[in-house]
């Protein structure tokens, strides 16, 4: 299985290989060299969870349903200024 190094030294691990290790996005990945010259990637130290996200409890709990032109004239402050 081959791959393509980026100018910026990056590489894509083959899906394959993501699916073996149950890489995940967001895990981090330590990298050695074996005694043989080998790189071997494995899963680094941690849970392996992405960082929360601030906004996710939040998302989808607005109760109001806003129209975009309604919303574009709030934003704007452009409501009771129309002539």
């Amino acid at each position: 299985m081959s791959t393509m190094l980026s100018v910026k030294g990056q590489v894509t691990i083959p899906k394959q290989i993501r699916d073996a290790l149950g890489l995940k996005p967001g895990m981090p990945v330590d990298f050695a060299v074996n005694q043989e010259g080998e790189v071997v990637i494995h899963t680094a130290g941690g849970t392996g969870k992405r960082k929360p996200d601030r906004f996710e409890s939040a998302r989808g709990k607005a109760d109001i349903k806003w129209r975009t032109q309604d919303l574009m004239a709030l934003l704007r402050d452009d409501i009771g200024n129309a002539s």
